[in-house]
Formats: C-alpha cells, sequence, structure tokens
C-alpha cells in the first residue's frame, strides 16, 4: 500500500456510508490530529498509515532484523485493521491494534525461520544480506548485536519501551501480556544486556 493512497475502491452509484466511529479522534496520538465522525476505513487507514507507517517498520526492523520483511509485516497490519475497522469497538486504539498486530506478525516471522532453518541443509553459505547500508552499520553495534542475543520476550520489552516509548500498559497490550510481566521480562533483558555489554568491555 503506497503512502498516502487509499486502497482502490469499487465504483458506486451511493455515497459512501459512514462507519460505526463514535469518537472525535482516530487514535490516542497527538501527531495525527483529531479525525471527524464518519470517516470511512479508507480515509482514517491512510491517515494512520501516513502518520506512524515509518515508525512501525522501524519497530519491525528491531524484532525480524531485515527491512523487506518489516515492511511486509507493518503493510499486512494495516491490511487487517482496514478490514477490521468496522468491527472495532473503540477506534481510539487503533494504534495500540497496529502495534499489537506488528509484534504477533513479527513473532510469526521469526517462528517461521527457526522451523525453516532447522531443516535447512547443513553448511550452506550465508546468502549475502540484503539490509541497506545505513540499516547494516546500525546493526553492527553492541548494543544491536547484545538485544538480538535475547529472549524474543526481553528483547521485544525493551524494544517496545526504549525504542517505542511505550509505558508499561501499553507494551502489556501490544504483548498480549501483564503488566507484571513486562516488568520482569523488562529487568531480565536489561540484565542480560549489561553482563554482555561488561564482558565486551
Amino acid at each position: 500500500m503506497p503512502p498516502n493512497e487509499p486502497e482502490e475502491r469499487k465504483p458506486s452509484g451511493k455515497a459512501e456510508r459512514p462507519t460505526d466511529v463514535t469518537t472525535e479522534t482516530l487514535v490516542a496520538d497527538r501527531s495525527l490530529g483529531a479525525v471527524p465522525v464518519g470517516w470511512d476505513a479508507d480515509a482514517a487507514v491512510t491517515a494512520l498509515y501516513s502518520a506512524h507507517y515509518r515508525s512501525l517498520v522501524r519497530l519491525a526492523v528491531l524484532l525480524v532484523r531485515d527491512v523487506a520483511t518489516a515492511e511486509e509485516v507493518v503493510q499486512d497490519a494495516f491490511v487487517a485493521i482496514h478490514g477490521a475497522w468496522r468491527r472495532l469497538r473503540d477506534t481510539d486504539k487503533a494504534l495500540a491494534y497496529l502495534r499489537q498486530s506488528v509484534v504477533n506478525r513479527s513473532r510469526s516471522v521469526l517462528r517461521h525461520r527457526a522451523v525453516v532453518e532447522k531443516y535447512a541443509p547443513k553448511g550452506m553459505p550465508d546468502a549475502p544480506s540484503a539490509e541497506n547500508g545505513a540499516i547494516g552499520e546500525f546493526e553492527r553495534s553492541a548494543v544491536i548485536e547484545a538485544l538480538r542475543a535475547l529472549p524474543a520476550r526481553q528483547r521485544e520489552a525493551l524494544v517496545l519501551r526504549y525504542y517505542g516509548d511505550l509505558s508499561e500498559a501499553q507494551i502489556a497490550d501490544a504483548m498480549g501480556i501483564s503488566k507484571g510481566a513486562v516488568k520482569s521480562h523488562t529487568a531480565r533483558g536489561m540484565a542480560a544486556l549489561r553482563t554482555t555489554l561488561e564482558q565486551l568491555s
């Protein structure tokens, strides 16, 4: 889905029916601003896409480790929210829905990779990376390497907290766990990162 362009609509002679939007704003994120009541899925998702696509891709890159897959994950999340728009009970939580969708789809990608790697022929040379130079340089840093070595839940908690700047409640929603579990994963992840980085220094 290209930025700033809604999905292609089927021609219709009838006026567009408003969706079940019941609030004056679309998401609890001030960068998007207020969206008038009555906006349909195309208009609402286009606004969300313009405001949050890049930041969601950056979040996904830290979870799935490559740009192309991260873009696919985020685009799939936008397609899903477009299809579910009329069923959203609280459109103020649309951005939280997108974050949770990105996290869940990233988990699926990593599970699939683990299965593929398990049954891949041994001794094959690594395929060259398709990541661009900026991302490649970013990923070579000691912090990112240490972050990638963490268990998945600890890595997700730290990325959402320190990169996404989310609250414990928002992280709990995105990961589908309790706030207590968020605290536990964050504390253990930070302790493991410190240990790894101290060993490298």
